[in-house]
């Protein structure tokens, strides 16, 4: 019996062995990666060299072999890897123990002077095993710049134009404190980083290319500095109150400016003089229910340039709203849409409405559209609406307005339009039937800070010189 007992020991402890020798080949198996994504939140002041680690888990019973742990962006990678205490950027067939580990280390080498560099230096390890595919993500400052991950400004704020201004995850800005942007600011914002605004965004622009106050995406490579919908917009909230924006140029937002709810004091919610909101895929300026009053702006090539729903007071004078399809906008939307309600469970609420466009433009082409503004009621809440000396492109005439000196179905002709190569300079030609047709507004600059006349202005937001 002792004879048989030693003999079902020893077989029970040669199979347990070989069970614990032999590889785990189902896609099943238990592993554990401890970070989806390192993040090297540092800014360098001199060539910085970093790392960060983590370490693939097998915790099951039998050995585990990795097919490839692979540095996607190999060699000319910002990133160097060292596996299982070995450098390089691929490694095949690496073994774990049961239930042991192997570690990655991860070193990131930038320095921040380089102006070629992207402000966020991005690349991915690969692990693969029994058929899977997992990716660690790589995420490192590279540019130096201000970093704001989450950002949120609690006080009153002050930005200078001493680096560029980079934005991850959000920024929020309290209510009753002020970010202040002074003028010459870039503001890079990534593509799930809303700028929201509780309280007031003051932006302090000036008319020469340089002191503008431009907010963008963060990917300045070809050809993602051009998409459309390359970072959410700016959000102004219930509660916001008193944001002026001059010489702001947004470009390449989702909604560029969304804007709700009435101002808490009698000024404009919102201000913008002088501004350029350019390619935002879904919308320019949307509102609901709120106050708007610009000046000088242009508002080109969105989705929807400007829609102003459920009423609210507008005063847009001097702006030129124009979309031309190309290969990033499908014109589908007028450029202008306004009304007074909202449907809510097949029911219009409404509110009322004051609105007045005075020497502007309102254009497109290439698209489907033939009404390029159009107006739209719902009940008997005050409603005015009032177009006066504008040119626009318009089949038929919306109702329930008031309209003055317009200039119907006459192309602006603009300087030069050249969607193929993504060229566009709306300013107006020697021949366009918009020069000397406006009214004299009190507005004595036009987008490119150059004088108006005192008599006859022209229509739009650039005077021909």
């Amino acid at each position: 019996m002792k004879s048989v007992g030693l003999l079902i020991i020893s077989l029970f402890l040669m199979l347990f062995s070989c069970r614990k020798d032999s590889f785990i080949t189902s896609p099943d198996a238990r592993v554990t990666i401890t970070a989806d994504t390192l993040k090297y939140d540092t800014v360098f002041v001199t060539a910085g060299s970093v790392y960060q680690s983590f370490r693939i888990i097998n915790e099951n019973n039998q050995k585990l072999r990795l097919s490839s742990v692979k540095l996607m962006g190999g060699s000319s990678s910002a990133y160097k890897i060292n596996a299982d205490g070995t450098p390089g950027t691929l490694f095949n067939n690496i073994e774990i123990e049961a239930n042991d580990s192997v570690h990655v280390f991860v070193q990131v080498n930038v320095n921040p002077n380089a102006n070629n560099l992207p402000f966020i230096i991005r690349d991915s390890i690969q692990v693969s095993y029994n058929g899977n595919n997992k990716l660690v993500q790589l995420e490192a400052w590279g540019q130096n710049a201000h970093f704001f991950r989450d950002k949120i400004v609690a006080a009153n704020e002050i930005w200078n134009n001493d680096l560029p201004y980079v934005i991850l995850g959000s920024l929020l800005i309290n209510a009753n404190q002020t970010l202040t942007i002074n003028k010459g600011c870039r503001v890079y914002v990534h593509a799930d980083a809303p700028i929201i605004v509780n309280g007031s965004l003051q932006v302090n622009g000036l008319k020469d290319t340089i002191d503008r106050v431009y907010f963008r995406g963060d990917r300045l490579d070809d050809p993602y500095r051009d998409f459309p919908a390359s970072w959410p917009g700016i959000f102004f909230q219930t509660g916001s109150k008193d944001n002026v924006l001059n010489y702001a140029v947004i470009k390449n937002a989702y909604q560029a400016i969304g804007i709700q709810d009435p101002s808490p004091n009698a000024n404009p919610k919102l201000t913008l003089n002088e501004c350029v909101i350019d390619n935002a895929y879904d919308a320019g300026i949307i509102s609901l229910n709120s106050s708007v009053w610009a000046r000088n702006c242009l508002v080109s090539n969105c989705g929807k340039n400007i829609l102003l729903a459920k009423g609210g007071d507008y005063q847009f004078i001097h702006c030129t709203v124009v979309t031309y399809a190309n290969s990033f906008i499908e014109h589908r939307d007028p450029v202008l849409f306004v009304s007074n309600y909202i449907t809510v469970n097949n029911s219009p609420v409404t509110a009322n409405l004051n609105a007045l466009f005075r020497n502007c433009i309102f254009w497109g082409e290439n698209g489907v559209v033939d009404n390029e503004v159009v107006v739209s009621k719902s009940g008997n809440t005050p409603f005015n609406v009032n177009f006066d000396y504008n040119l626009w492109k318009v089949q038929s005439t919306p109702a329930n307005i008031t309209s003055n000196q317009i200039i119907n179905n006459q192309a602006p002709q603009f300087d030069s339009i050249n969607t193929n190569k993504n060229y566009y300079d709306f300013r107006l030609k020697a021949q366009s039937p918009a020069i000397n047709k406006g009214i004299n507004a009190g507005v004595i600059i036009d987008l490119d800070g150059k004088p108006r006349p005192v008599g006859l202005p022209d229509l739009g937001c650039f005077e021909k010189q």
